[in-house]
């Protein structure tokens, strides 16, 4: 209840179910958004063909904090296979931006999002530029799954780190110092008290043990996997 936890999937597959009769696989390069609201029970699994597929599994999985008016909206689901995901190319060819959510590079992703937020993954060959403007109220990271590149204004940055940026300027440059894969995102502040137990954030404690009240009283449906 009272955020949206979204999935980025790189390599494998996510077999999703939940107990609102949504039922999708998705696989590399696409993603997995739900918005859970009042609450919803869910499983996320690897695909019944992993093996088939190379047996690996690489995802990043996030949760995004719900505005408060929207904590108690009715859930919902969003699969995008990899071929639903718009993407921008530098004319060159070495920077490919596959933009899920909000707007980056005056393209709209497929993924409504009830906060203020751009998701988007970039693929970065060796030598590679590419300037992404963004809104000077968002804050903003860039997580690297593997790779070296510089960022304009800080330097060097390797695979497996992340660099989170102040809210002063109005965009990110990067360079590919070597084959880099990249998930950016940025979003608007909510500036709300967060509390938060166990698959629950909201913004009061008395929220909390309302939550935990309606999912032992069944609020939140029923998942029976077979």
């Amino acid at each position: 209840r009272g955020f949206s936890p979204v999935t980025f999937i790189f390599k494998g597959g996510v077999h999703h179910r939940d107990s609102r009769g949504n039922d999708s696989v998705i696989y590399a390069g696409g993603a997995q958004w739900m918005n859970a609201g009042m609450g919803v029970m869910h499983s996320e699994r690897p695909p019944m063909d992993i093996h088939e597929i190379g047996g690996r599994q690489e995802i990043i999985q996030l949760w995004i904090n719900t505005p408060a008016s929207h904590k108690m909206d009715q859930p919902v689901y969003f699969p995008v296979t990899a071929e639903r995901v718009p993407v921008y190319k530098t004319d060159d060819g070495k920077v490919t931006v596959k933009i899920f959510s909000g707007e980056l590079l005056n393209i709209k992703g497929p993924i409504p999002s009830q906060a203020e937020v751009n998701a988007a993954t970039l693929d970065i060959k060796k030598g590679g530029k590419i300037s992404v403007p963004l809104p000077q109220n968002h804050n903003a990271l860039v997580y690297l799954l593997d790779g070296k590149l510089t960022v304009d204004g800080f330097g060097l940055v390797e695979g497996l780190h992340i660099v989170h940026f102040k809210n002063d300027g109005d965009g990110i440059s990067f360079e590919g110092l070597e084959d880099t894969r990249v998930l950016l995102l940025s979003g608007a502040p909510l500036n709300e008290d967060v509390v938060s137990y166990g698959p629950f954030v909201m913004n009061t404690q008395t929220q909390i043990l309302e939550a935990m009240r309606d999912y032992q009283k069944g609020k939140m449906g029923i998942l029976i996997e077979d």
